[in-house]
């Protein structure tokens, strides 16, 4: 059965008649079903913990749409609350963690063996995914890139540009370069776990990619996604995985190449046919639909929909979009996507 999951295939590098698709956050509220459970579960952090609602939430979108993968259920900000950062989520702000600006900040860390008492919960919804899936739907299990997850830790809450990491890269680098590290080898050992509570594809979530330079770009972005996936592949040898450096546009180019990803993923910000073109020829890509048409819908929603199957159909596609779906996305407008996706 396993070489009959389509996405599995299209990272194998088969390219097929239709691509399998899946969204990301695709558990998530724009959903009915999801706000009924997360109000089940209490909060936010409470659903991630909670393993019987965690992997409902996961089911509820394949259930409704028949996705080809489900994306486990939780955030890039549970590996900093597991090495010892408080972690809370304000409503209609955001995740807040407290920061680490000096070196005292960074001593108080656990280390990378230390994080599982933490994530166990994690591991068992991932367990519970495995055995209550479809056969022919893939999990993937997911972490946050190093340098994503550390502009949080550093900032203590998402920030335009990424202004106070930078700050902290450029003034104390070894410091910055310390945490880097500490979050890259709890990242291996987490991902790790999830493969073997039973992911079968893994992906590496870069969020803010883009605000780094070429020379930073190769240094935090590449190189760590790198160790990851070697470090994992040594591991588990077959294990697919997927990167994600949003807004990199150039640093797309060779990232393949670059960090071992099985394939890319492409938000966007750049045009199909460029990304076919200059990306797609290295390996599988994944994406790249405007979210914005998940809200809007229509004739325009088909169009761009089918405007990207075919811009990668000559090569292993898996279709997304291009960041994650919004709450105020209809939910009827997926079922046009897969529609135009599938016929």
């Amino acid at each position: 059965m396993m070489t009959q999951k389509t996405i599995l295939r299209a990272l194998a590098g088969e390219t097929l008649p239709t691509p399998p698709v899946w969204m990301m956050r695709q558990a998530g509220r724009y959903l009915p079903e999801y706000r009924a459970t997360r109000a089940q579960a209490g909060d936010f952090l409470s659903l991630c913990y909670n393993p019987d609602l965690a992997a409902e939430v996961t089911l509820q979108p394949i259930r409704r749409y028949g996705f080809d993968a489900a994306i486990l259920f939780a955030d890039i900000l549970l590996v900093p609350q597991a090495l010892g950062a408080d972690l809370w989520f304000v409503t209609g702000e955001g995740p807040r963690l407290s920061t680490i600006t000096e070196q005292r900040d960074f001593d108080r860390l656990k280390g990378k063996h230390d994080i599982h008492e933490t994530l166990n919960p994690i591991y068992e919804t991932v367990r519970i995914l495995s055995r209550d899936l479809p056969s022919d739907t893939t999990l993937i299990g997911f972490a946050g890139a190093p340098w994503t997850v550390a502009t949080y830790m550093i900032a203590g809450r998402g920030t335009p540009d990424q202004g106070p990491a930078h700050a902290l890269k450029d003034g104390n680098r070894a410091l910055f370069e310390a945490l880097l590290d500490r979050i890259t080898e709890a990242t291996i050992e987490y991902l790790d776990m999830q493969v073997q509570a039973g992911a079968e594809v893994v992906k590496i979530f870069d969020s803010w990619a883009g605000s780094l330079n070429s020379a930073d770009f190769a240094k935090y972005a590449i190189a760590p996604t790198k160790r990851i996936i070697s470090e994992l592949r040594a591991r588990h040898p077959d294990l697919p995985t997927i990167a994600f450096p949003r807004q990199a546009n150039d640093g797309y180019i060779g990232f393949h190449a670059a960090t071992g990803a099985t394939c890319v993923a492409i938000d966007n910000s750049v045009s199909p046919e460029w990304a076919a073109q200059k990306v797609q020829v290295d390996g599988c890509v994944q994406g790249n639909l405007d979210p914005k048409h998940m809200v809007t819908g229509g004739a325009a929603l088909r169009e761009a929909t089918q405007h990207i199957v075919r811009a990668f159909a000559n090569g292993p596609h898996i279709f997304n979009l291009g960041h994650g779906i919004t709450p105020d996305a209809d939910p009827d407008n997926v079922h046009i996507m897969l529609e135009a996706i599938r016929g």
